[in-house]
């Protein structure tokens, strides 16, 4: 891998702002200086600094995100705050992308990667990993609701969902208003709040919880992010 391509992936700059630091002599490739941008470098194996600090290679990033409502889940937008807009500039990425999306109003778990492979492995559909919602609506919820959606029921526009788990957590007679959680192996456009509406209710707030084995964080605030830990990918490649 080329030096400057090398400094770029670590968040250094852009190719021509680590050139710069090559240039002035700030980089040094197994304890010699290195002016040359081109220089090739073994991220395995060869010891790269700057400023005499080390620099460790990681090639791919893993973050859990405590999305909040209001930003919406894009890398780039010219009119609304994206969900990479949250992170730091010494966190943020060029190649980080979200797992999946979250509506603009909903909240909760999203996992953001530059790791294309595992994203594909999450999305797909012939790998059903299920995704968890807690939601509260407006109206009632019985076991008829739920017999519905384990059944596989039709929406608007003729779309025909997957069988699905419905768990009515707790009803509000007197507001007459129900908490539940929604357990969907896919994710068609605005899936949860069509499916809802289909019932006769409407979404009021909506939260997710978990995505495959990989639960949300209590402790992370909303709005916040961090790294995954190890044990937490492993949970990330389980069904």
């Amino acid at each position: 891998m080329r030096l400057d391509k090398y400094l770029a992936n670590m968040g250094f700059g852009s190719r021509k702002e680590v050139k710069k630091l090559i240039k002035n002599k700030r980089v040094a490739v197994n304890e010699k200086i290195e002016t040359v941008d081109k220089y090739q470098v073994n991220e395995q194996e060869d010891h790269v600094t700057l400023d005499g600090e080390e620099i460790i290679y990681q090639k791919y990033f893993y973050y859990m995100l405590n999305k909040p409502a209001g930003v919406i889940t894009a890398t780039i937008d010219d009119f609304e705050p994206t969900v990479l807009d949250i992170f730091s500039d010494q966190d943020f990425r060029m190649d980080l992308s979200p797992v999946g999306r979250l509506d603009k109003d909903t909240e909760g778990l999203l996992i953001i990667t530059n790791d294309g492979a595992l994203s594909h492995r999450l999305l797909s559909p012939k790998k059903h990993v299920e995704k968890e919602y807690l939601a509260k609506i407006d109206g009632i919820m019985t076991s008829a609701d739920a017999d519905r959606v384990a059944s596989g029921m039709q929406i608007d526009g003729g779309e025909v969902c997957l069988p699905a788990k419905l768990i009515i957590d707790e009803v509000d007679e007197k507001n007459e208003e129900t908490t539940i959680r929604l357990v969907l192996q896919e994710g068609k456009f605005h899936q949860i709040k069509r499916m809802i509406y289909t019932l006769g209710k409407e979404v009021m707030y909506l939260q997710r919880i978990r995505m495959g084995q990989l639960y949300l964080d209590e402790q992370l605030d909303l709005g916040s992010y961090r790294e995954l830990t190890e044990e937490e990918m492993m949970l990330l490649e389980r069904k």
